[in-house]
């Protein structure tokens, strides 16, 4: 069986997996569609060469890593379902189960978008990429082959439309390379995205993950990959000798945030990097917050087409399946490794410098002309030998000198600044050769005025009058002075430009004469406090002049309520009148709101319309009548005998026969001997009082 061989379509391995269509093929592997008989599940099927089948150190790193594999359980990691070895017919089969995925990969992705994709949607293809290789460094599994093909895009079964990222392949390269087809000088990987250390040494550690996916970041952001070549050697020369460019410069408008972000992950010198994928997750979500990015939603590759279209293409790209290796730099390949970069030293003299001996003359000697100078003069042969000799030894020394100048002369070291100031620093640089650019940002361990890091990092070989980004400290953050009344929005730009975050707390609202309402009123903590990046500001706003209850005016003259209440700035105004029989004529009865009330301006004043019986025990009958008729009271008589005005006492005038009768007749006169309500009661207008008369 070859590596091109379709009779597996039909084979059922380990009596469980039914291998059904070929799906991609590769140089080490093909994937085809199968069916998990036992559980009745669609899975991808990636079968090895049958050439490592035989190759006892290949399968037993062939099953540790899928036991590795199979144990990282991440929504953006591709599953691992099982692995085994099976025989089909006289050829031995290793083989591994995957979770099948219906989508393509972000090769296809940016295929579709003609090359490059926008920011958002890199930075969202990315993150969960990220997420995946942390899980995965943080389970001690290194990836090793990062790269557009290993980054599945499925359909998810949430719907939305939008896709899944996923990774695959953890583990393969590992397990390839224990193959007793490689040697300890062979590297094994995707040279367009193979870190400097993965190359010249072979070593494939977290930061080796983290530079290949930095090139995966600046490809999909430029729509290239940093590095193109004839030969795949060319290209590994690239990475091992020269710095990542910035995004920016292939295409303008890309953040500087982001241009620093993919440049600091794809350092050469690996301590510069991330420590790993969870570091540079980290750091991406931070520049992601600070270009105010939220996450879009991934489309999946292919997706517009029909369900018909589709059948026998939706696991084209399955979960982990190679695609056939290019030309050039994307396809994953044994490759010789390069020895790493010699460190700069003194520059060769011309006596050291070698110098290739010419080959001897072959054939015949020329004749002719050049027979006059086959017996020169024994002192002119002589000469001529030692101007040769001398020439030759001139000329080794300018190539000797020519070659160290243009492999390692140029260069120097970025010297070790971190910790100093600008002054020390800017000195240490000149002194190396190297022109320093300086720019600040806040840092929570460093103090205020140091050097953070640089750009290159240090060691990092540069080209003398290179110019080096220096990063100062400004400290951590500090709470800033904002002035009470500033708006709330005007306040958390002050906030936010000082990297901290801002909350409201309704607890610190308050009151206030002096401060509009809904405008800042009180920051915690309080200005001038130093906080970790990213910090928690609390904030209470104003709720205006605290409200003035209602002055009791009740029982006072309505004027004097009136002036009261417009002291307190009310605006009062006639309610009307009501019957109280507590509060005199003409006084309050009542306030609407009522005394104590807060919420309103106008006040509406209620004023007592009762009636104060007089008094008229004592009084003739007559006098009583008129006084509470006047009063707006109706008297009425209850007692006397009045009846018989119409006599007298026969010593006077003649009466008029009424009880009025002139002189001392008796009926003409009468007094009020008791009255009710009693004098001073409050009523209303109409009520009627009975008087007690005499006689």
């Amino acid at each position: 069986m070859t590596s091109t061989d379709t009779s597996l379509v039909g084979a059922l391995l380990e009596r469980r997996y039914r291998v059904d269509k070929l799906l991609a093929r590769g140089g080490m592997s093909s994937v085809y569609r199968g069916v998990d008989t036992r559980l009745d599940r669609r899975v991808a099927i990636k079968i090895m060469d049958p050439r490592f089948a035989d190759d006892r150190s290949f399968v037993d790193r062939f099953e540790r890593e899928a036991r590795s594999a199979a144990k990282l359980h991440h929504p953006n990691v591709v599953a691992v379902h099982d692995q085994g070895v099976d025989t089909i017919g006289d050829n031995g089969c290793v083989f591994l189960v995957m979770e099948l995925i219906d989508g393509g990969t972000v090769r296809d992705l940016m295929a579709e978008r003609g090359g490059a994709l926008d920011v958002a949607l890199a930075l969202s293809v990315a993150e969960p990429v990220l997420a995946a290789l942390a899980a995965a460094h943080d389970a001690g599994l290194v990836h090793r082959d990062v790269k557009p093909e290993n980054v599945l895009i499925g359909r998810n079964p949430g719907g939305a439309g939008a896709g899944v990222v996923k990774v695959g392949d953890f583990g393969l390269v590992r397990a390839v390379a224990s193959a007793g087809t490689t040697s300890s000088s062979v590297i094994l990987g995707t040279v367009a995205y193979l870190s400097p250390e993965q190359v010249t040494t072979g070593a494939a550690k977290e930061r080796g993950d983290v530079y290949s996916a930095g090139i995966l970041l600046y490809e999909m952001l430029t729509g290239q990959p940093p590095y193109t070549g004839d030969t795949a050697l060319s290209v590994a020369y690239r990475h091992v000798n020269d710095d990542v460019p910035a995004p920016g410069r292939v295409r303008p408008g890309i953040p500087p945030a982001l241009d620093d972000l993919v440049l600091r992950a794809t350092r050469r010198d690996q301590a510069a990097r991330p420590a790993d994928a969870g570091a540079f997750l980290a750091e991406l979500r931070r520049v992601r917050a600070e270009l105010g990015l939220t996450p879009v939603p991934v489309p999946v590759p292919l997706d517009d087409e029909s369900p018909e279209e589709r059948t026998d293409v939706d696991a084209t790209r399955p979960a982990m399946a190679p695609v056939a290796a290019p030309a050039g730099p994307r396809g994953t390949r044994a490759m010789p490794r390069m020895a790493p970069p010699a460190p700069p030293g003194p520059a060769p003299t011309a006596m050291t410098a070698p110098v290739a001996a010419p080959p001897p003359p072959t054939g015949p000697q020329p004749t002719g002309m050049t027979a006059m100078a086959e017996e020169p003069p024994t002192r002119n042969r002589g000469k001529t030998i030692a101007l040769l000799t001398v020439a030759v030894v001139l000329l080794g020394g300018l190539i000797g000198t020519g070659v160290w100048w243009f492999s390692s002369g140029r260069h120097v070291a970025v010297p070790q600044v971190i910790g100093l100031d600008q002054p020390a620093a800017e000195k240490a640089l000149r002194d190396a050769s190297l022109t320093p650019r300086f720019t600040k940002e806040r840092h929570n361990t460093t103090p205020q005025g140091k050097v953070i890091r640089t750009d290159p990092g240090t060691g990092v070989q540069a080209l003398q009058g290179d110019e080096v980004s220096v990063v100062l400290s400004l400290g951590r953050p500090t709470v800033p002075d904002i002035a009470q009344g500033t708006p709330v929005e005007e306040a958390k730009k002050a906030v936010t430009d000082q990297q901290l975050t801002m909350t409201r707390d309704s607890s610190l609202d308050g009151y206030s004469d002096t401060v509009d309402k809904n405008k800042l009123l009180v920051l915690n903590p309080k200005p001038g406090t130093q906080l970790d990046i990213g910090g928690s500001v609390r904030f209470g706003v104003s709720k205006g002049p605290q409200p003035i209850p209602v002055p009791n005016v009740v029982g006072q003259s309505k004027d004097a309520a009136f002036a009261a209440l417009k002291a307190k700035g009310f605006e009062p105004f006639d309610a009307g009148q009501e019957f109280s029989p507590d509060v005199a004529s003409g006084s309050v009865t009542r306030t609407d709101p009522a005394a104590g009330s807060t919420g309103g301006k106008r006040v509406g004043v209620w004023t007592s319309n009762a009636v104060e019986v007089p008094g008229v025990t004592g009084r003739t009958i007559d006098e009583a009548m008129r006084a509470l008729t006047d009063a707006g009271l109706k008297p009425q008589r209850g007692g006397g005998n009045g009846d018989n005005g119409g006599g007298g006492d026969g010593d006077g005038d003649e009466g008029d026969g009424d009880g009025h009768g002139g002189g001392h007749r008796r009926g003409g006169f009468g007094f009020v001997i008791g009255q009710d309500p009693a004098a001073g009661t409050k009523v209303q207008k109409g009520s009627v009082v009975r008087l007690n008369t005499f006689p």
